[in-house]
């Protein structure tokens, strides 16, 4: 009996201790994220750049302050006085322009800019109006049919209203009182497609003003 006694309070100590053995190992652990790192600022560099040494800023991204400029970075074009000056002389508006009956449409072949024979008759009394008109200007637009490219009837256009100037020019009229343009093929008179409409796209109108 007494030895069951012994035996019992053996076991009664025994259980507390495993007990607190247990909870000495067991580990808490909370669930708690490291602190971000804290960002450092890259000292400056001369010429005002925040980019660290030896780093390259990605394309299109400033680096720079305000009215600094990035080596190797595309720039504008300043812009002064003469970039905005007109080269050349100055084309006078053409809404100053108005048709006079004396001076008459001279027309043309197909794909030429040769002055015939009667159109050099047209043209002829048309220099004579000028010559009893110093004070006017003229302006001489050059038009054409809707066939062949825009690109080859500006440029047919042109050669047109330049022909009509220089066969002026020859019988007596001043250059600097002409101005030629092209319309190509824009300013049809006729829109039918036919050969009797083109022939009246294909010409030279005059326009004058007082100087």
């Amino acid at each position: 009996m007494k030895n069951r006694q012994l035996w019992v309070l053996a076991v009664s100590m025994l259980v507390p201790a495993t007990l607190v053995a247990g909870c000495e190992k067991r580990t808490v652990t909370a669930d708690v994220s490291p602190p971000p790192p804290v960002a450092t600022r890259a000292p400056e560099r001369a010429g005002g750049t925040t980019a660290p040494e030896g780093s390259v800023a990605p394309l299109g991204e400033v680096t720079t302050r305000p009215g600094t400029v990035t080596p190797g970075a595309p720039t504008a074009p300043a812009v002064t006085p003469d970039t905005l000056a007109p080269i050349g002389p100055a084309r006078p508006s053409v809404a100053e322009f108005a048709t006079r009956a004396e001076l008459e449409d001279i027309h043309f072949d197909f794909d030429r800019y040769d002055i015939r024979p009667g159109d050099a008759r047209i043209l002829d009394a048309s220099a004579a109006w000028l010559r009893t008109n110093p004070s006017a200007l003229l302006l001489i637009e050059g038009h054409c049919d809707e066939r062949g490219t825009d690109a080859y009837n500006l440029a047919l256009g042109d050669r047109r209203a330049k022909a009509a100037m220089d066969y002026l020019v020859s019988r007596g009229i001043q250059a600097d009182r002409i101005t030629a343009l092209s319309y190509g093929e824009e300013r049809p008179l006729c829109r039918e497609r036919t050969e009797a409409c083109w022939a009246k796209n294909r010409r030279a109108h005059f326009l004058a003003k007082a100087r």
